[in-house]
């Protein structure tokens, strides 16, 4: 172990004396030295790290520590017991993903703090230096001055060099499903943010100050940053409450029915904070940070895993056809429509129908914080499970399971082992789980610490019966797909059912925005591939639509990364399209590469991404409000070697307000030499699909 000297020694410090020094700093930077990272401890006991990159200023000083309930003490002012300084350079493979391997590589520096109080406790603060980043946690290990212990407050804060551009979302215990604001710092307003919103269903504003994380920054000298949580586990979610003079952020951890934030026992630790940072927008995009800092994988065999495609009896319900609940004559999940699904699946290549409204107490479901809903294994008696799952099974389609718990957590713990074994008796592999509602236990929050440990539950006990997760109105994801592989894909942000919305709906540029900040986290369940857009098909007085073209559909199977893709729309409105809808079946959901081409928050993406195991590529361009002229570079392709393009793009009439629908498929050849030519309509895209010759 090396002294807190020796560290300052090693790093080049001048001096580590406290007696002649009112502050003692050591650094370490990134492997590629890009990225310093400080650390300074000063007379007063306060410890405080500030981040450089490339010289110019990411986080400024900003300090570490806890307010702690049980046991009364403010842990703020520390003495440095010792620093352990590591680097570590290892490649790992993920189960599925956007890549077939990532690199780890970091330069590491542990310090144990001291509470220089009388309390005598220790806590370790671990700092991660990658080429494209921070990350930092918590340890409290094992010791005689703290066994069992409760969080008031974290003190972490992140303290912004200047008045930067910000991409936000009012903070709120209870909803991440709100449209991004492009706003200066200062500007930050989440109460008039959030009385805009008059289409979520659960609501609970921090404060007007108070916006969530993932948060994204644009500086004025060029530079992009994250601030963001990886490997979220037994411990609330971060908000951040933001002081507008001093443009300093602090940990805003969510609280329990009682008031508190926290209850751990050591060892433990905190969840990482993570600071990712370029001056290139598309190396955001391509950051491995967060899954770099969670565990690997707790599944020993998971062939079980597999990456798929589906459709749904969902949008109907959605768009008025049809109900969930079976009273009132147009219940949605009976059995002869659902075949027509499956057929529908059959016929085109998916892998599964998910089935919405398919059991028992749906007529009193919501707003009634009612503890007693579903038992989640009674259908409604015009859905009989056994005869589709027999059916889809003869076909080579699986159904997929919904359990909505409408926000009773209670109801669904106690009986999920006999969902999940009625799920494994029908040949069920996948559940959609979702969490609409007020929370019961009564007083707890979708982000609090409670909840946080229910999804790990669910992910674990899943896996118990080799079932595939993807979570709805759950907590935001932090890369716990590297370590519960099983749990593919969530919402938790603005899907795509809020075209539907009526009151903000989904604006052209959300789709560029959320890979810059919600999806940082882990793949996102957007249900993409609308081909209708005024949402009145079965309702006249409908004034809905969705605010992109046909082809922009096709390019967010490519932008909005899943390996778990739904063909959202109904298979009337595809059979319309099907020369387009070919490229929603030919897609694939799971990758051996992705190069970000291009890439600005809020404006456009252009992303190539290889298909897992094949020499072939597709390719997504995706717009804001604005039409933009793109220029396509196919250097990514192999040299030398010729290829075909099939090209889905907007006609040059199309517009997302006046003619979405308009788009048109060419086949050129290309090589690695190619640069072609695209234009992108108002809230438009484009999809290639690249096969070598």
């Amino acid at each position: 172990m090396l002294t807190f000297k020796h560290i300052l020694t090693a790093f080049g410090a001048i001096c580590s004396c406290p007696l002649l020094f009112a502050q003692q700093t050591v650094s370490i930077s990134s492997p590629d030295k890009a990225i310093v990272l400080s650390v300074s401890n000063t007379q007063t006991g306060a410890v405080t790290y500030k981040v450089s990159y490339k010289g110019k200023k990411v986080i400024e000083p900003s300090g570490v520590g806890f307010i702690l309930s049980k046991p009364k003490v403010s842990l703020t002012q520390f003495t440095i017991a010792s620093a352990d300084s590591s680097t570590k350079d290892e490649t790992w493979k993920p189960v599925w993903g956007e890549v077939s391997q990532i690199r780890n590589h970091y330069k590491e520096l542990a310090l144990t703090l001291t509470d220089k109080g009388i309390s005598g406790i220790k806590m370790r603060v671990r700092f991660r230096v990658f080429n494209d980043g921070v990350g930092f946690r918590y340890e409290f290990p094992q010791q005689t001055a703290l066994t069992h212990f409760v969080v008031a407050d974290e003190k972490t804060q992140f303290a912004l060099s200047a008045d930067h551009k910000t991409f936000w979302q009012p903070g709120d215990y209870d909803s991440n499903e709100y449209l991004y604001n492009t706003t200066r710092l200062s500007e930050v307003d989440a109460v008039t943010a959030s009385n805009k919103e008059k289409d979520t269903a659960l609501k609970s504003l921090i404060g007007p100050n108070a916006i969530q994380t993932p948060l994204l920054f644009k500086t004025g000298d060029g530079l992009y940053i994250s601030i963001y949580e990886a490997a979220l586990l037994n411990y609330p979610v971060m908000h951040l409450q933001l002081d507008k003079k001093k443009l300093m952020l602090t940990s805003q951890l969510v609280p329990d029915a009682v008031g508190n934030k926290a209850y751990l026992q050591t060892p433990t630790q905190t969840p990482w904070r993570t600071i990712i940072v370029s001056d290139k927008a598309t190396d955001i995009l391509a950051s491995k940070l967060i899954l770099n800092l969670n565990e690997p994988s707790t599944i020993a065999d998971p062939s079980w895993i597999k990456p798929q495609k589906f459709v749904g009896m969902w949008w109907e319900m959605h768009i008025g056809k049809a109900t969930w609940e079976k009273a009132g004559g147009k219940h949605g999940a009976n059995t002869q429509n659902v075949k027509k699904y499956i057929d529908f699946a059959a016929k085109y290549g998916f892998d599964g129908v998910l089935v919405e409204g398919w059991n028992v107490g749906w007529e009193d479901w919501f707003g009634n914080w009612k503890e007693n809903v579903f038992d989640f294994v009674t259908p409604y008696p015009d859905y009989n499970l056994d005869s589709l799952t027999a059916y889809a099974q003869s076909k080579g389609v699986r159904i997929i399971m919904h359990h909505e718990t409408s926000g009773s957590v209670t109801n669904y713990e106690r009986r999920m082992d006999a969902a999940f074994q009625y799920m494994v008796k029908e040949g069920i592999n996948m559940v959609k789980t979702g969490y609409v509602g007020r929370i019961i236990p009564r007083g707890e929050h979708h982000d609090g610490q409670w909840m946080v440990g229910h999804y790990e539950r669910v992910a674990e006990k899943a896996a118990q019966y080799k079932i595939m997760i993807d979570s709805h109105e759950s907590a935001h994801p932090t890369g716990l797909h590297r370590t519960y592989p099983n749990w593919m894909a969530s919402e938790a942000a603005r899907g795509s059912e809020f075209n539907n919305a009526p009151t903000l709906g989904i604006t052209p540029e959300h789709t560029t925005i959320l890979p810059f900040t919600r999806m940082l986290g882990g793949p996102m369940d957007f249900t993409p591939g609308l081909f209708r857009f005024k949402l009145n098909q079965f309702d006249s007085t409908r004034t809905t639509r969705v605010r992109t073209t046909l082809a922009k559909q096709l390019a967010l199977y490519i932008t909005l990364y899943s390996p778990l893709q739904m063909a959202a729309d109904l298979p009337e409105n595809y059979e319309k399209h099907l020369d387009a809808f070919q490229f929603i079946r030919d897609v694939p959901v799971d990758w051996d590469d992705t190069k970000i081409i291009a890439a600005e928050p809020g404006d456009y993406l252009i992303i190539a991404r290889k298909t897992k195991g094949k020499d072939s590529w597709f390719l997504g361009a995706i717009t804001d409000e604005n039409s933009r002229d793109i220029s396509i570079d196919f250097d990514f392709l192999e040299p030398g070697k010729p290829y075909e393009a099939i090209v889905y793009r907007d006609a040059l009439t199309a517009d997302w307000q006046a003619n979405p629908e308009a788009y048109t498929i060419e086949k050129i050849p290309v090589n690695s030499k190619t640069r072609l030519p695209i234009h992108l309509a108002k809230g438009g895209g484009c999809a290639i699909q690249v096969k070598k010759q």
